[in-house]
């Protein structure tokens, strides 16, 4: 945790404007298709929202809806072959809603890759790169992402290989994983810690950002009921500079190993500040959406490391290039997500799997969501969980189950929860 900035050399900071690609031999592989190569003939978006259990603060919603929203992305070729993948909005998170990522979507995301052949699958994605001006950084990167990931997939399906294949990595391992402790009040914390227990789960991260002294006891009460775990307790920007410096202090002294998103993410003199302080490492992770945001936040001084989130990086592309950046510069890169259903899910397994990741990850959709839509769905088993096998992402999504959690799914606008867009 070193106080000064550090300057990225330049080939890096350059690799780092680029998203990862595929692997070459990949690519080359599809174009050799050529004419034979299929074309996507259509995709399909479906508004949900998954039932949930427990508490967990980003799902309270003001239109009284209940459930965590997603968009279930369907890509269909012209040789018959589907491909999935997910957008996973929170408005309590991001500017991102069920509503903008869904029209997102249908309006000026998937009309761009409808009618393109696999054989120029860069294409495809700088399509994707240029269909909305970025501000000062990706545009809507949480419903890019669900479009990229189908994306991913399908090339997977296409050529036989996993999604880790297709980056010339091996699909790896188990990833462990850490239990949310998000209570209401203190009186909460033996049993959200238990319960996590009795589920297998042997890692925690608590969310903090509000009352410092409140936070700071939070921590030792976990710390207490868990002594030899990884603690993690991640602010999500709610702290104000002094609260920040004060809760970094009491966190350290109470047991956490991490803090991260102390504060808003344009606070750039307070990051440095925390930095140079030292009690934590500091992570930052709303604010860091591309892979030249990154690089920029390193050079500047302002960050230990990052909390991973394919989703709100616009996908799996951004996501690697950010992953091998940080490990470059020898910085901390932890597994995170915004509670992702079953596709996300399984997106950000295969990431953090293929890469190796070392500490446990905060991915907490099985831990508060009460539904799937997959044929084989996804499960913990002493607090670890496996990356499903096969091709593209490898998973198997039921329809009936799908178009099920649509049909109950209620939205408040006139065009329904479903929409088609197909090659002109």
């Amino acid at each position: 945790m070193g106080s000064k900035a550090r300057l990225v050399p330049r080939r890096r900071f350059l690799e780092a404007c680029m998203f990862a690609p595929l692997l070459p031999a990949c690519v080359a592989e599809l174009a050799e298709l050529g004419s034979r190569s299929p074309r996507i003939d259509r995709v399909d978006l479906y508004a949900v929202r998954y039932p949930t259990r427990g508490y967990f603060k980003f799902f309270a919603d003001p239109k009284g809806q209940s459930g965590r929203a997603a968009v279930v992305v369907r890509v269909t070729c012209s040789d018959g072959t589907v491909a999935w993948g997910q957008s996973v909005p929170i408005y309590r998170w991001s500017y991102e809603t069920l509503e903008t990522a869904f029209l997102v979507l249908r309006d000026y995301l998937a009309p761009v890759v409808v009618g393109r052949r696999l054989s120029d699958i860069e294409a495809i994605f700088k399509a994707l790169d240029a269909a909305l001006a970025p501000g000062l950084t990706i545009g809507m990167p949480i419903a890019r992402a669900g479009l990229e990931i189908a994306l991913h997939d399908l090339v997977g399906r296409l050529l036989g290989k996993s999604v880790p294949e297709l980056w010339g990595r091996r699909p790896g391992g188990d990833v462990l994983l850490s239990w949310t402790v998000n209570p209401r009040t203190l009186d909460e914390v033996d049993r959200l810690v238990e319960e996590g227990k009795q589920r297998g789960y042997r890692h925690f991260n608590i969310k903090v950002g509000g009352d410092v002294a409140a936070d700071v006891e939070l921590a030792r009460r976990v710390r207490r009921l868990a002594p030899h775990a990884f603690l993690w307790a991640d602010a999500n920007g709610g702290y104000d500079e002094t609260q920040a410096v004060e809760a970094a202090r009491g966190l350290a002294d109470a047991g956490v190993d991490v803090l991260e998103a102390p504060l808003r993410p344009n606070h750039f003199a307070g990051y440095r500040k925390l930095k140079k302080l030292g009690a934590l490492p500091i992570l930052m992770d709303e604010g860091v959406v591309s892979p030249v945001d990154l690089a920029n936040f390193i050079s500047m001084g302002l960050l230990d490391g990052v909390a991973m989130k394919p989703a709100r990086c616009g996908g799996l592309r951004s996501a690697r290039a950010q992953i091998e950046l940080l490990e470059q510069e020898e910085l901390i890169w932890l597994g995170s997500g915004l509670t992702d259903p079953d596709i996300s899910l399984a997106a950000s397994l295969q990431l953090y799997s293929a890469y190796g990741l070392k500490r446990p990850a905060a991915l907490n959709g099985p831990q508060f969501l009460a539904a799937d839509i997959l044929r084989k769905p996804l499960t913990v088993t002493e607090g670890r969980m496996r990356p499903p096998q096969g091709p593209g992402l490898g998973i198997e999504v039921d329809e009936q189950k799908l178009l099920d959690l649509a049909r109950h799914t209620r939205i408040d606008w006139p065009t329904g929860t479903v929409a088609t867009i197909h090659a002109r």
